[in-house]
């Protein structure tokens, strides 16, 4: 397929590109939205591609996007296979965001291997209000669930969106308290946005991708080639976007190998502020809440103590304004 075509189906079915006010959308370069998903997902079907190498191709072609790298017929390999595949009708409610182009989040540029395109459904302002991730465990304990649950309450109350990764347990209960509190809430999933994992989650997910946001940065073609051990890589990955994308993190439960720790890692790294609630260090069989302790985290006893450590940071980006 020729690129004025694949322009005439990108216009006609992406949502997020107007063509009354296409100057409105694009602080930067202007991108065609389905020639850049074919052009990263082909990307993707290159045998050992992952985010590091991808980001260091990147890094070595400043300015470019992924149409930039990928020739025609690459490009045309994974339209016909989204199309037959995937399905015109999702590509359709998919929207991105591309790494110089349009209103990619910056912020995502702290990670160590920074995401070049992100697939989302919803509202993608929503990036941009103040936001906390709420994470931890898939196998809560009761009081475990109920902190969780507080915590978003309160921190929506505060004007906090909460960001979470819409897994079983913590993710589950903050998203839930959230929406229940009237507040915002944006899921950062670790499968493509056509997939549900769990699977119970499936009306969560979709309401929160027609009320909210939903965030991806799993490739449709790559997901689907590979079997489900391989793509439990994808959520580990999903941590640490979540965690750039934040201001703060928040582990509320998790065990000595849990992918938390993955954001753990993550927000410290990333300068963000990490936040441990003190029944974690309460625990005689778990390790890692001391270590991140001593390399930074802050340990806390509940919703008030994180609540006066946010409104200190808004104060001071305040006055330094």
């Amino acid at each position: 397929m020729r690129r004025n075509a694949l322009m005439h189906i990108a216009i006609d079915k992406a949502p997020m590109i107007s063509r009354s006010t296409p100057l409105k959308l694009f602080k930067s370069r202007p991108i065609v939205p389905l020639e850049e998903i074919c052009a990263y997902e082909s990307l993707w079907l290159n045998q050992g591609a992952w985010f590091a190498n991808l980001a260091n191709l990147f890094r070595d072609n400043p300015g470019a996007i992924p149409s930039d790298l990928v020739d025609e017929r690459n490009a045309e390999v994974a339209h016909e296979r989204l199309m037959s595949e995937i399905g015109s009708d999702q590509l359709a409610k998919t929207g991105i965001r591309v790494h110089g182009a349009g209103e990619y989040p910056q912020k995502l540029r702290d990670a160590d291997h920074p995401v070049q395109l992100l697939y989302y459904q919803g509202n993608w302002e929503l990036v941009d209000t103040p936001a906390v991730a709420i994470v931890g465990t898939r196998s809560p304990s009761d009081e475990g669930a109920f902190n969780a649950g507080l915590i978003a309450h309160k921190l929506v109350k505060h004007g906090y969106t909460i960001v979470s990764g819409l897994a079983k347990g913590i993710d589950t209960a903050a998203h839930t308290a959230a929406l229940q509190a009237g507040g915002n809430t944006i899921a950062v999933i670790g499968t493509p946005l056509n997939e549900y994992y769990p699977k119970e989650n499936r009306e969560l997910q979709d309401l929160i991708a027609h009320e909210h946001l939903v965030i991806s940065q799993v490739p449709f073609l790559r997901y689907r080639d590979q079997n489900f051990k391989t793509n439990r890589l994808f959520f580990p990955a999903r941590n640490v976007t979540m965690s750039a994308l934040t201001s703060a993190t928040i582990i509320v439960e998790a065990g000595n190998t849990s992918g938390t720790l993955v954001q753990a890692r993550a927000a410290l790294a990333q300068k963000r502020k990490l936040f441990i609630l003190d029944s974690c260090f309460r625990r005689d069989d778990l390790t890692w809440p001391s270590r991140f302790e001593k390399l930074g985290a802050i340990r806390v006893k509940n919703v008030t103590d994180i609540i006066g450590m946010l409104t200190d940071d808004k104060t001071d980006q305040a006055g330094q304004r």
